[in-house]
């Protein structure tokens, strides 16, 4: 299967690594093979979301709303709220659904992560979202070229959640900084 790793870097290194992090981090990873519908955006529709391993993962339904309180877009997120969950990622995912995403959970939010795109199938978006359930960063994250492991995507950002949908989905929904996730854990 394809994988993406995500790398946690934390203004105290040996603090996320006494925590069990690897490399002074959190490590999660994500990506799937194939799935693409005629958009060619490696989403498909057709397939129900969690699909497996992730079947018995906990699942929410994520709302963006902009700051006036206009609902954006919603996705059926499964939720990766322990490191093994992280480090798993999507990276058996066979695909991504439209409507459907992962929610990274930290206990705290964190002050630097960077998210690679390695051995990545297909695009996703890439959203940082603060404690308070604020956008503060967003990344359209392409699959790496067909000579590129992804390694060299560096998506960094900062947050306690991050949320992973299909590729452009933040385009397609007007999903900017500043707007707010609404969800249940």
């Amino acid at each position: 299967m394809r994988r993406r790793r995500l790398l946690g870097v934390t203004a105290v290194a040996t603090a996320g690594a006494a925590a069990g992090c690897l490399g002074g981090g959190d490590v999660g990873s994500d990506g799937s093979d194939s799935g693409e519908d005629d958009t060619g955006d490696g989403t498909n529709g057709d397939i129900e979301w969690p699909s497996e391993p992730y079947a018995d993962y906990e699942t929410t339904t994520v709302t963006v709303e902009s700051p006036e309180g206009e609902e954006r877009g919603s996705v059926t997120a499964a939720i990766a709220d322990d490191g093994d969950k992280r480090l798993l990622g999507l990276s058996d995912a066979e695909a991504l659904p439209e409507d459907g995403g992962m929610l990274f959970v930290y206990d705290a939010p964190r002050q630097s992560l960077t998210y690679v795109m390695r051995r990545m199938s297909f695009g996703i978006d890439i959203v940082f979202v603060d404690g308070d359930r604020e956008v503060v960063r967003i990344h359209n994250a392409p699959e790496p070229g067909p000579n590129e492991d992804g390694e060299e995507q560096r998506y960094p950002g900062s947050g306690q959640y991050v949320l992973e949908v299909p590729y452009e989905w933040t385009d397609r929904h007007g999903v900017e900084v500043g707007d707010s996730l609404r969800f249940d854990l």
